[in-house]
């Protein structure tokens, strides 16, 4: 594989896949990012390398990136590092054998980067957007140590937890959102198409109509009226709302307290918040960082307002040579047993192995949770539909009803 060479600043580069002969006349091929094809065919020649055929790649657009897939080339780098494969081709099998371009042009930019002796972490500081503090200084902390393969598989194993977790908690949220949403859409058909045909039917009877069957009947008129208004409010007011909840921070922290506080809910999200949050400690302690300095990453990681706060609150405490298990009882927002899992740990010297058995537990208790709210969210979301759907139905009804029993 050719080296990569310096590009001048707003220069833009492009991906070129080359064929040619090297020094023994052996037919060799690879890859190659440059400004134009001059370009490549300079580094090439510099390289011994005498040029046959250079074609620049044509680059599809591809998916974000998500966390997931930085979880999965973690995996895949830790595998093959600890398999002996040197890094820069370790990063050349991931970044071909990856079906994302996006993620593809990612791992390119960090190969680039560290042949031409960068460091790896430094590399990814240059990525923020994927990579976080955490990672970073797992991975600092790797090459300092002379262990990265074993801290980025212990990292691959943090984020495949974290990720496993997430996917729970919004496979359990999702369920009822979109029934809720599917019920909407359902009504809305049926007072602009349906409600509208039994009214012309019901103006016949030249009677009385029942007090539920004219509340309906009032509500079909406005959704008929009102229809382009109901969705542009109900649709736009869930974007805006959203957008506010991921950009504004007084709106994350009143939906992370409220998020916390709701029945059923509220008790699975806290579980999985103290699962993440005792997971990163964890990693970060076995892999050796100091704990003032590891608590910098683990209040973001929990992936809630209310730990991030209590983390703020438990670094300023230990720095001023607070122990942990009293600072995080202070903070009370933590289990008995996490308090109780940290003190043992502190006092056997062995935090970091009490504090993944900790998360353990409680990863174990948001798998259970999810499971019952599955079986428990069924029986609820029948009977709502139920409630729904058939009131609708037995209020327009009622008027035949009430008309059989007059003949």
């Amino acid at each position: 594989m050719a080296t990569a060479t310096s590009t001048p600043r707003g220069h833009k580069e492009f991906v070129y896949e080359w064929e040619g002969k090297d020094r023994n006349g052996k037919q060799v091929r690879g890859e190659l990012r440059a400004a134009g094809a001059n370009q490549v065919q300079a580094t090439l020649r510099r390289q011994g390398i005498l040029l046959t055929k250079v074609k620049k790649r044509r680059m599809r657009s591809g998916k974000s990136i998500k966390p997931k897939d930085i979880a999965i080339f973690t995996r895949q780098l830790a595998t093959m590092m600890k398999a002996g494969v040197p890094l820069l081709q370790a990063f050349d099998i991931v970044g071909r054998g990856n079906a994302n371009p996006s993620v593809a042009k990612l791992l390119n930019d960090i190969r680039s980067d560290v042949e031409t002796g960068t460091s790896l972490s430094a590399a990814f500081r240059k990525f923020p957007k994927y990579f976080d503090s955490l990672y970073c200084n797992l991975v600092e902390a790797g090459e300092a140590a002379g262990i990265l393969e074993e801290l980025l598989d212990r990292l691959a194993t943090y984020m495949e937890k974290t990720e496993a977790i997430k996917s729970k908690i919004k496979s359990a949220l999702m369920y009822p959102i979109s029934v809720v949403v599917v019920a909407f859409i359902v009504v809305a058909i049926i007072m602009i198409f349906v409600i509208p045909a039994f009214k012309e039917v019901f103006s016949s009877f030249g009677a009385d109509l029942p007090a539920p069957t004219l509340i309906v009947m009032a509500i079909s008129e406005v959704f008929v009226a009102y229809w382009w208004l109901i969705f542009g409010v109900v649709g736009g007011g869930i974007y805006f709302f959203l957008q506010a909840w991921k950009r504004n921070e007084k709106v994350q922290r009143v939906m992370d307290r409220l998020l916390l506080r709701l029945p059923v809910f509220g008790s699975l999200i806290d579980k999985s918040c103290v699962a993440r949050w005792t997971r990163t400690l964890s990693t970060m302690f076995a892999a050796g960082v100091p704990l003032v300095e590891a608590l910098d990453s683990v209040g973001g990681a929990s992936g809630n307002s209310v730990y991030a706060d209590a983390t703020v609150k438990i670094q300023q405490e230990v720095s001023t040579g607070t122990s942990l298990t009293s600072a995080m009882t202070n903070a009370n927002v933590f289990p008995s047993m996490v308090l109780q899992m940290a003190a043992i740990g502190e006092e056997s010297g062995s935090i970091d192995h009490m504090l993944g058995k900790a998360a353990d537990f409680y990863e174990s208790e948001v798998d259970d949770m999810v499971a019952g709210l599955s079986s428990l969210m069924e029986p609820i979301i029948i009977v709502f539909l139920g409630v729904i759907i058939g009131g609708i139905v037995v209020s327009m009804y009622l008027p035949i009803f009430k008309l059989g029993q007059v003949v």
